[in-house]
């Protein structure tokens, strides 16, 4: 499944699930998860009946659409977790359990990018991924405002500073460019 704006491919979950090498089994969050569950169901769909996909949001509304869309499409291995990921330990996922951490879309909407990025670190065990994937600094009629985009030099920089290892740079889509960071 592809999604499109304006007849443009934006990102395209299974082919970034795939480079990142998500498969049955795996314990994944997915930290600032919006309502659409386009990138949450698609998850729980590949990590099995056996595991969960933690999605996770600020916005109890949001949580609830997750949920309410991914039942729809027959996905029941969600769990929703309502929380901060400005805040450092609010996150209510044992620490070091998870295999993967996605930061999608998330790190313009915030002055606190660091501090999602090291919650996300919190929750991942050694070996760990986290991958993160936002807006480039292209110039478009959708998407946030060019001041509120991150630049991949901003987040490989707090990368350094969490001591997270950069693995992977890619373009996942014409409007987003995409990291995969390792914990060691």
């Amino acid at each position: 499944m592809v999604y499109l704006t304006r007849g443009k491919e934006l990102l395209d979950p299974l082919a970034i699930y795939q480079r990142l090498g998500l498969k049955a089994g795996d314990r994944v969050a997915h930290l600032g998860c919006g309502g659409a569950g386009q990138f949450t169901a698609p998850a729980a769909q590949i990590v099995g009946e056996k595991s969960t996909v933690y999605a996770v949001d600020i916005l109890k509304p949001v949580l609830q659409a997750t949920l309410s869309k991914a039942m729809l499409e027959g996905v029941y291995n969600i769990k929703a977790i309502w929380s901060n990921l400005e805040i450092l330990g609010a996150t209510k996922i044992p620490e070091g359990s998870l295999d993967y951490a996605l930061l999608i879309n998330i790190l313009f909407q915030s002055k606190k990018q660091k501090e999602i990025m090291a919650e996300a670190k919190r929750l991942l065990r050694s070996g760990g991924k986290l991958l993160i994937i936002d807006w480039n600094q292209s110039q478009s009629s959708f998407g946030p405002p060019a001041e509120l985009k991150i630049k991949p030099s901003k987040v490989e920089q707090f990368a350094k500073e969490l001591n997270l290892n950069i693995i992977d740079q890619f373009q996942p889509g014409t409007y987003h460019f995409g990291l995969i960071l390792e914990k060691p």
